[in-house]
């Protein structure tokens, strides 16, 4: 068949602006996401709105704070509400940030699908446990063809870390930043491993970590299989509450610590607001702040025989650097404590220090880890 000239150049015309619609970032294109739990997700891309459910700071890592004009809307309480210091620190230099719709909690049960969709966001992230909890409302909002890309730092798993990361910058068009990100976390995970493998401890250390929210006189919750807990199993500490508390969190009595006797005690602080009784952590505390507010800890009944608080090894660190792209801090500052002399050459607020400045809008200060004794 035979096209005449008009016909010929109208289709010519039609090819020309079909090319030019995929390779044009102003048309959207589908293209395939691998998340966190190996969902194969449609999404098109680029996309101009995105709600995001957790994993804030991680998405700023990520996508840079450039990548937040193009959110519009987050689960506001998992961050203005548990962490409110830090929320108003990243406030205060991502304009949008403050008066982010909210889409509400799955904790509390005030996720609502018909916010997110009311928003008409190209892509939700949503956190694992998030999305195993919201069936319904998961299903609503794919049902609006909002695709739901889940993203799992929680698990502590290496993998998850860099399948999530690698999943953010493919969604927000910034691939090489996460891919930089993905490899720089299993670089510092790895070599954390090599170095403990090499230590040549008689026995496993044995350590304790407790939630240092509420004051000295109350016993907080420590952690069995995830979050502090997960941490030690993975660095080779043995964990006295393993086997002590019914779930994967929960207050171990005074008697089973005294009795454990542990080498090493970790008490995790924060800014949290309304607990003056608190380890203080975070950007708004210098070193003699965390001290004093971790020395009552400390001092408790029955603790100055404990092998830990004879040697010095009574440590307040930041609850918010656990299950993070950055708990590679965590690991380092612990793992130097119980391994002195495989982590000579480490230095763990050095690595946060550095995170910040090349990965976060925000300014690195205040005091995220030290021993009760300079």
């Amino acid at each position: 068949m035979r096209l005449d000239r008009r016909s010929f150049v109208a289709a010519l015309s039609a090819v020309a602006i079909s090319a030019f619609s995929f390779a044009t970032p102003g048309f959207a294109a589908p293209a395939e996401v691998t998340d966190a739990i190996g969902r194969k997700v449609m999404v098109d891309l680029p996309v101009k709105r995105v709600a995001l459910n957790f994993n804030y700071e991680e998405f700023t890592a990520v996508a840079g704070k450039d990548g937040w004009e193009r959110v519009v809307g987050i689960s506001r309480a998992p961050w203005e509400g548990w962490r409110p210091v830090i929320f108003k620190r990243y406030s205060a230099v991502i304009p949008n940030l403050a008066a982010m719709p909210d889409l509400g909690h799955t904790d509390d049960n005030s996720f609502s699908a018909e916010k997110v969709i009311a928003l008409k966001p190209d892509v939700l992230f949503m956190s694992e446990w998030g999305f195993t909890a919201l069936k319904t409302q998961k299903d609503q909002i794919e049902a609006a063809g909002i695709p739901i890309v889940v993203i799992d730092y929680n698990a502590q798993i290496l993998e998850r870390h860099m399948a999530s990361t690698r999943a953010l910058g493919k969604v927000m068009g910034t691939e090489a930043r996460a891919e930089e990100l993905a490899r720089l976390y299993e670089s510092k995970y790895s070599d954390v491993l090599a170095r403990i493998a090499k230590a040549k401890a008689a026995a496993k250390p044995k350590v304790y970590v407790e939630l240092g929210q509420a004051g000295a006189d109350t016993y907080g919750n420590t952690y069995n299989g995830t979050m502090w807990g997960k941490i030690l199993t993975t660095i080779g500490a043995e964990n006295i509450a393993t086997g002590k508390i019914p779930g994967p969190w929960g207050p171990l009595n005074a008697e089973a610590v005294i009795a454990a006797n542990p080498d090493f005690i970790f008490f995790a602080g924060s800014s949290w607001v309304n607990k003056p009784k608190a380890v203080k952590t975070g950007y708004d505390f210098d070193e003699a702040t965390t001290r004093s507010s971790l020395e009552p800890y400390a001092a408790r009944p029955g603790f100055a025989d404990l092998a830990a608080v004879k040697n010095g090894e009574v440590h307040a660190i930041e609850h918010g650097l656990c299950r993070t792209l950055f708990d590679f801090v965590a690991m380092q500052y612990i793992a130097k404590r119980l391994y002195p002399n495989e982590f000579k050459d480490i230095d763990p607020v050095q690595s946060f220090r550095d995170y910040h400045a090349k990965y976060l809008p925000v300014a690195f200060s205040g005091t995220w880890m030290l021993p009760v004794k300079p």
